[in-house]
C-alpha cells in the first residue's frame, strides 16, 4: 500500500482529503448542510467546523492522515473527475481476531441517485477486503435514512438486524439497521461486483 492510495473505479476515485480541497468541500458541505445534517453525529461544543475553518479542516486532514499511517482508518473523497461529489471512511479498523471496520458516507444532494456511493463502496471494500487484509465490513444506518438505505439494497449487503440506540446522530440516540459484508462474501461476489461497478 501507497502512503496515500488513490483507488479507481469505472467513473469515481477515492483519495484522501488534502488542505488543498478545503474550498471545495466547504463549499459542498454548507450546500448540503440541510441534507446531511439529519444523519450526522453532532460536532462537539467548543470543537470549530471544518467546513468554516481552515486549520480545523488541515486538523481534520491530519487525523485521517495519522489513522491511515496506524492502519486505524481510511478516509477518501469521492471524485467525479476533478469533481468532488462526496466521502467514503474506513473506521474504527480494528486488527486481530475481529479485523472490522465501519464504512460511513454522504454524498452532494445534487449528485444522488447517479450510482456514485455504490461504486464507491465496491471500490473500498476491494481495497478493505484485498489490500488491507480485513474480514468484515459494517455499514450502520438509520432506518428512515431511504438514500443510504439504497446504497447498500443496490450492493445486496446482508442485513443483521436493528441495533437500537445504536448511535448519537443530530443529538438522538437513533436504531440503526447494521449490514454487513465479508472476505468470504467477497471472494463469492468480486467478479460479479467487479463486472457490475468498476470494470
Amino acid at each position: 500500500m501507497t502512503d496515500s492510495p488513490i483507488l479507481q473505479g469505472r467513473r469515481v476515485a477515492l483519495r484522501p482529503l488534502g488542505v488543498d480541497d478545503f474550498a471545495h468541500w466547504r463549499e459542498v458541505r454548507h450546500r448540503n448542510g440541510d441534507w446531511l445534517t439529519g444523519w450526522e453525529p453532532l460536532r462537539p461544543t467548543g470543537q470549530a467546523d471544518p467546513a468554516g475553518d481552515r486549520k480545523a479542516f488541515a486538523a481534520r486532514c491530519a487525523s485521517r492522515q495519522r489513522e491511515h499511517q496506524l492502519g486505524t482508518g481510511y478516509g477518501f473523497g469521492i471524485f467525479v473527475g476533478e469533481t468532488l461529489v462526496g466521502e467514503i471512511n474506513l473506521s474504527n479498523v480494528i486488527r486481530g481476531a475481529f479485523r472490522n471496520a465501519h464504512v460511513g458516507y454522504w454524498i452532494d444532494e445534487a449528485q444522488a441517485g447517479n450510482g456514485y456511493v455504490p461504486e464507491a463502496l465496491v471500490v473500498a471494500a476491494r481495497f478493505a477486503f484485498e489490500e488491507v487484509g480485513l474480514h468484515r465490513l459494517q455499514v450502520s444506518i438509520v432506518p428512515g435514512n431511504g438514500p443510504s438505505r439504497r446504497v447498500v439494497e443496490k450492493l445486496d449487503l446482508r442485513c443483521e438486524g436493528l441495533a437500537e440506540r445504536y448511535l448519537e446522530i443530530n443529538g438522538v440516540w437513533e436504531d440503526h439497521l447494521r449490514f454487513a459484508f465479508t472476505s468470504e462474501e467477497w471472494a463469492e461476489r468480486a467478479d460479479e461486483l467487479r463486472m457490475e461497478w468498476l470494470d
